[in-house]
């Protein structure tokens, strides 16, 4: 029995909670009531704990001059490494459970039963302040039951609190379906809830061995398709977005009331520091543009995931043999609403494995084509691929190394026809997609087309530096002019977040002086480092 959360119990908290998750992690994926990338909860809060795992194994346990005690310090990595891994609503929810938590327990000089009581708390209160329209029934009641029952103990004893906390939370789960009319039509507690159920008796676990039993959630009942609701929000709105940010309060405050204005299920959490906090941003739109725009207008936007729900296909016990789906990397909130509209299953930049396999597996398909758009990312997808063949999916990887070739394949895509003739038609299409790339030198080299000194305009073509220039839009005119020069009807021109107004209005008025016959098309494309990218077909 343990009588204080010390460091080492926080800790083993959060390892035994993951591998807890982990355990269950089909089981509460299987209580989603709509099958959406934002519903894959089990899955969701596996993955946000691991970051925060992650956070923890990264720290070297040394402590700043001033600031949290040792405890404090290891529950606030946590919280700082669950925010930034945050994935669908439940996990950014849970982040900001965790952030409060840490906030109250962090200045206490030991954690016994009454500050655990108070920590939860706090999580409750962090909770229900980052959700723009609370709704009972969900991860929030049961974390709310939760810090009842602790204070209910009365107690300074750690362990009996922590028993009551753990129970009163079960209690709370199992009246969700009475809460929630989706919950009770379904058959099934809420997902979310089920999760932070979990870390309870995790926590319980640590301070005494005891391993909980609970009787697992009611079976899902039987019911028609179209009874099927979704875990958070209006199906009105077709597309999820996430993104984190760094900005000051004062903009997350008219930002937030932007994004309420456009959509739904809309949770905003910070990490709490001044002057600019990072912030996870989740929210359910119709205009992915104007969201992405909100966060621009707010701060920084980065770690960017676009999501369409009409692309997430009704779970099954394995991929349906003819299913089909497209997973593509992309770093720029335009180029990956460009993907999203295409219908694939949008992964932001440089990912991992994992991430690359958890995409895959999260499209419910047989078959899947991964476009990497990157030739680093090309080894990872077909590490994934690989993995993938563990789980039935046959996964066939588009070498594309430019979002433009991307578009090029994505727009050939036939489900009539056969898969593997659909791959290599979508890789010779990426293949005729001449691409070119428009960036400011960083310093002093020697490149093939001759030495260049910071700032230089560099126009790379198929990776290699074809042009060095002074002007920005002079170099990006002439490099089209280069690749058209070998042929080619269709030009495609993405503008990075960077690029200055008029930049493709310039380039498109010179292909038309120019290259009368070439249609040209532009695309606020958002990508960083780069204001322009250039496709020709």
């Amino acid at each position: 029995m343990l009588d204080t959360l010390d460091a080492a119990a926080v800790r083993r908290w959060c390892a035994t909670g993951l591998t807890a998750l982990k355990r269950h992690q089909g089981e509460i994926d299987e209580l989603n009531v709509y099958p959406v990338p934002d519903g894959d909860t089990g899955t969701n809060l596996v993955l946000t704990l691991t970051s925060a795992q992650q956070a923890l194994a990264m720290d070297l346990d040394t402590l700043p001059d001033s600031g949290p005690t040792a405890h404090g310090h290891a529950l606030r990595l946590i919280a700082q490494g669950a925010l930034l891994g945050a994935r669908g609503n439940s996990g950014v929810i849970l982040s900001q459970i965790l952030r409060g938590f840490a906030d109250a327990a962090a200045a206490v000089p030991a954690v016994r039963g009454r500050e655990l009581a108070a920590a939860l708390r706090g999580a409750t209160v962090a909770a229900y302040t980052a959700v723009a329209r609370p709704v009972e029934g969900t991860l929030l009641t049961v974390v709310g039951a939760a810090a009842a029952g602790a204070e209910r103990a009365d107690s300074d004893d750690l362990p009996v609190v922590a028993r009551a906390a753990a129970r009163a939370a079960a209690e709370a789960l199992a009246r969700t379906p009475e809460q929630l009319p989706a919950l009770a039509r379904a058959g099934v507690v809420d997902a979310g809830g089920r999760g932070l159920c979990v870390l309870l008796d995790a926590l319980v676990e640590v301070l005494t061995g005891e391993v909980a039993v609970r009787a697992a959630p009611a079976p899902r009942a039987a019911r028609p398709a179209a009874t099927v609701a979704r875990e958070t929000g209006s199906e009105e709105y077709a597309y999820e977005v996430q993104f984190l940010l760094d900005a000051p309060a004062e903009a997350v405050s008219a930002m937030r009331r932007a994004l309420a204005a456009l959509g739904d299920s809309l949770v905003v959490v910070g990490d709490g520091r001044e002057p600019e906090a990072t912030w996870n941003v989740h929210v359910h739109v119709n205009d992915v543009g104007a969201a992405v725009e909100a966060g621009v207008a707010a701060g920084r936007p980065y770690r960017i995931s676009v999501t369409r729900f009409a692309d997430q296909p009704e779970p099954s016990p394995g991929p349906a043999a003819d299913g089909r789906a497209a997973v593509v990397v992309a770093t720029g909130v335009g180029i990956a609403g460009l993907f999203a509209a295409e219908g694939a299953t949008v992964v932001p930049g440089n990912p991992s494995t994992g991430e690359l396999l958890d995409a895959v597996r999260s499209t419910g398909a047989a078959r899947v084509v991964v476009l990497p758009n990157d030739a680093n990312t090309e080894a990872v997808a077909s590490a994934a691929a690989r993995e993938a063949h563990r789980y039935g999916i046959k996964v066939s990887v588009v070498p594309t190394r430019s979002p433009v070739q991307a578009l090029a394949a994505l727009a050939v895509r036939d489900g009539a026809r056969r898969f593997e003739d659909d791959v290599i038609a979508m890789a010779e299409a990426a293949g005729a997609c001449r691409y070119a790339e428009v960036c400011h030198a960083s310093r002093e080299a020697l490149t093939v087309a001759g030495p260049c000194r910071p700032g230089d305009v560099l126009a790379l073509v198929e990776g290699e530096v074809h042009l060095i220039g002074a002007d920005l839009t002079d170099t990006c005119a002439a490099v089209v002019d280069r690749m058209l020069g070998g042929g080619g009807e269709l030009v495609t021109l993405l503008a990075g977040v960077d690029a200055p107004a008029g930049l493709t209005d310039a380039v498109r008025a010179h292909v038309a002086r120019r290259w009368p016959f070439v249609e040209v098309q532009a695309f606020p494309g958002g990508q960083p480092h780069y204001p322009l990218l250039v496709g020709v077909e």
